[in-house]
């Protein structure tokens, strides 16, 4: 029953995805087709959900439009893809200013707390909580504005000094700081593998830190690592260079 009902998921991403086409050339007559590499990572997102018996629809696309031409990014827009992840504030709001209409727009870049009315404002979504400074003011532009973005808490799984993130052990301790000191409402974790290690441990690790921390949601996995990432949990990948090609 379990292969029949993971069939059917792959089956019914791969119309969702021959939706997405034809209305892409309803809105773009000169296009007749989605960008092929968009194609080919919702396809390999489906295959890897179905691989661990998880319905494709669990697993969110982001795509990594940070630093992407207008026009690498605008087919990919126009093919059906409504969540984007942008890496600074101010890049953000040049690029989607006026467009956000039906999108969803994920902070996947580390965020000073200088930024943080405008990371507020602008984001549905803020990955990468990852000191008690940005907590506090995130908290405060939550209360001014009356606006809400989603949270996700970064972890430094790797223990990485250039890396931005909570440690592991500090990881709980955290999570309950944001909750009880702060009255932010963490949804998941974000981690960033190092690049020199198998990433499924990361992986693994971040999964175990949300479960012990009722955290539904977790944001792991990019270009060469996202279906790894699907067969350890991952609700939502974050991919760029396989999405939109690599940057020149």
């Amino acid at each position: 029953m379990k292969n029949i009902n993971a069939g059917r998921a792959f089956r019914s991403a791969l119309r969702a995805g021959n939706r997405r086409a034809v209305r892409c050339k309803v809105q773009n007559p000169e296009m007749t087709t989605p960008p092929q590499a968009y194609v080919d990572v919702v396809a390999r997102i489906a295959r890897a959900a179905q691989a661990v018996g998880r319905d494709p629809a669990s697993v969110t696309l982001v795509a990594v439009s940070k630093m992407q031409p207008w026009d690498a990014v605008e087919p990919v827009l126009a093919a059906g893809q409504t969540v984007f992840g942008e890496n600074r504030v101010q890049d953000a709001v040049a690029r989607w200013e006026g467009k956000t209409a039906g999108l969803t727009l994920h902070l996947i870049g580390p965020l000073q707390t200088n930024k943080a009315r405008e990371a507020v404002a602008f984001f549905n979504v803020i990955e990468t909580l990852d000191r008690e400074k940005l907590a506090r003011a995130l908290a405060d532009e939550v209360q001014k504005q009356g606006r809400s973005p989603r949270i996700y808490v970064q972890v430094n799984t790797g223990e990485e000094p250039q890396k931005a993130g909570v440690l592991p052990s500090e990881a709980d301790a955290f999570v309950a700081a944001c909750r009880e000191a702060y009255g932010l409402i963490p949804e998941g974790l974000m981690c960033i593998p190092p690049a020199d290690e198998p990433a499924g441990p990361h992986f693994a690790l971040l999964g175990k830190i949300a479960a012990r921390n009722g955290l539904p949601r977790l944001s792991m996995g990019m270009s060469g690592d996202f279906e790894t990432a699907i067969r350890f949990g991952a609700t939502s990948v974050r991919v760029g260079s396989a999405v939109f090609g690599a940057r020149a």
